[in-house]
């Protein structure tokens, strides 16, 4: 084995993703399969995570699909003893289950005193304990093993003040937060071999943003121009794009990082916009 295929090596390791059935999930469990990954979908929606574990194995992967409610301990726990049954040891956790919620965005035509609660609520449920339960459950498991590698994913809506997602925005930030959190508590009990840190995508089209960057015939909304206006880049990013970045955190070319919040973004996290 060469000096670059033992860095990143990851062969034979057991990765639990939870939200498997989005498209970014997806895509960080292809890459990961493909260096040799064991893959677990986890989805509230159990068809989802198996139609991408089944992705997965025809790539010639070996992936499972299972269902898993991250806002349920019991649920947590019970996937956690699969896991272990199956593949005896959980190395990394990719907590990529989240979203937003109508309610917590602001419409154009309203004001922040608009803002439905119940639904705020919702949002920061899913994003933040949907992190922070699958992290105290897993990482437990990752804690009596005394290794292991927790990716949680914030986002631009957390280093940037985006208008209309306030409830996302107040989400992610605690992610981001509970990031840097979490790395200190496992590092100072646990030992170095347990890191944790994150992944703050940029602009990247998914099913729920679609409607609000594109339009039917694939041009962008005004919304849309004014994200790639912003981003050095000129474009969206592609979900293939943030599998470097989950390498880098979860192999041995990173054993000196934790709690960072790494941005995968075009650039858009540091331009001023002149």
């Amino acid at each position: 084995m060469n000096y670059l295929d033992n860095l990143f090596n990851l062969k034979g390791k057991t990765a639990v993703i939870t939200g498997g059935g989005g498209v970014l999930a997806g895509s960080i469990g292809m890459g990961l399969s493909k260096a040799g990954v064991n893959i677990v979908m986890a989805d509230i929606r159990v068809e989802n995570a198996e139609n991408t574990a089944e992705k997965i194995n025809k790539e010639g992967g070996n992936a499972i699909g299972v269902s898993c409610n991250v806002l349920s301990r019991e649920s947590l726990e019970e996937t956690n003893k699969l896991v272990l049954e199956k593949f005896q040891t959980i190395d990394i956790l990719v907590n990529a289950a989240g979203g937003n919620v109508p309610g917590a965005t602001i419409n154009p035509e309203d004001s922040v005193f608009d803002v439905n609660i119940d639904d705020l609520d919702k949002v920061t449920n899913l994003n933040y304990k949907g992190t922070l339960l699958p992290s105290l459950v897993f990482g437990k498991t990752m804690a009596k093993q005394k290794s292991g590698n927790i990716i949680n994913i914030s986002s631009m809506a957390a280093m940037r003040s985006i208008t209309r997602v306030l409830g996302y925005s107040v989400a992610k930030a605690a992610v981001s937060n509970f990031t840097q959190w979490m790395a200190m508590e496992m590092s100072r009990k646990y030992g170095h071999k347990i890191r944790v840190n994150a992944i703050a995508p940029g602009f990247f089209i998914g099913d729920q943003n679609r409607a609000l960057l594109t339009n039917t015939d694939g041009s962008y909304t005004e919304r849309g121009n004014l994200v790639v206006q912003n981003t050095p880049m000129g474009r969206f990013g592609d979900a293939s794009e943030l599998i470097g970045a989950v390498l880098y955190l979860t192999s041995d070319a990173s054993t000196f990082v934790t709690g960072v919040i790494l941005p995968v973004d075009g650039g858009f996290s540091f331009f001023s916009g002149v």
